[in-house]
């Protein structure tokens, strides 16, 4: 598929890889800012640890996250795992990643994801831009958006990305699960219209976006250099060394989960 989304021009692109073993579940995630990864381990439906690791964070002050994830979903029931804690005083990315390991935890299979969101067209006098995401390696949505409205398909039109609840709850669980991805990277995705210097003070973003943006936080939070990828670039893909998983739905292997931090 990255010679697909290479085709589509410049623009944000996110894959998550979410793998299901016996008594371990793990999800990982990279796009242009972020490479994290959530291991869950669970008996009887319960969580029994709760593990992950920020292979590239955008802010100095995101590691902290990791702790603060497992204080809350460790001892949750994967059914009660989606509605766990406070999203905002998480990471969001980690915590959306025990979700989706918590979700899929009882799956037979891998699931992959992969949303390329395109960058406004140069010289574009509205900013109109095409999102897209794949599951498994077949298209599963396709909008078209002006600013943060979605003016295509009919079933979405007009409603911008923060007024899609209705239509999220409408769907099965695969679907919701899909809308809520694309939904989410497309509204990360307009950070690549934005210059954040590095050294950046995280306090000069509004507080309470997520673990980072807290006061307490924030406070000694700083921008890392070199932390952004522009995966646009010929022959650059997110989890490359995944590669594989995003060509084919891949059989469930026995490496996926790793050894538990002791």
């Amino acid at each position: 598929m990255s010679d697909q989304t290479t085709r589509l021009g410049p623009g944000y692109r996110r894959r998550i890889l979410i793998e299901p073993q016996n008594g371990c579940s793990v999800a990982e995630l990279e796009d242009d800012y972020h490479r994290m990864v959530v291991s869950l381990y669970h008996t009887d439906g319960v969580v029994t640890d709760v593990t992950s690791e920020m292979k590239r964070s955008p802010w100095t002050g995101c590691p902290g996250a990791m702790q603060r994830l497992r204080e809350t979903f460790l001892g949750c029931r994967l059914t009660d795992c989606a509605g766990a804690g406070e999203k905002n005083r998480n990471c969001t990315h980690l915590h959306d990643l025990a979700v989706f390991a918590a979700v899929h935890a009882g799956d037979r299979a891998a699931t992959a994801y992969e949303v390329h969101c395109g960058d406004v067209p140069e010289g574009s006098s509205e900013s109109q831009r095409m999102v897209r995401l794949w599951r498994d390696g077949a298209l599963v949505l396709e909008w078209s958006l002006t600013g943060l409205m979605v003016t295509g398909p009919a079933e979405v039109s007009g409603l911008e990305l923060t007024e899609l609840g209705a239509h999220i709850a409408a769907q099965d669980g695969k679907g919701a699960e899909a809308v809520r991805i694309l939904r989410w990277a497309a509204m990360v995705a307009q950070g690549r219209a934005m210059v954040i210097p590095p050294h950046l003070a995280a306090t000069a973003f509004p507080a309470g976006r997520c673990y980072n943006f807290d006061p307490s936080i924030a406070k000694s939070s700083f921008r890392r250099e070199g932390a952004d990828i522009d995966w646009s670039v010929l022959g650059a893909d997110p989890l490359a060394d995944r590669s594989e998983a995003f060509t084919a739905a891949p059989e469930s292997q026995a490496s996926a989960c790793p050894d538990r931090l002791l």
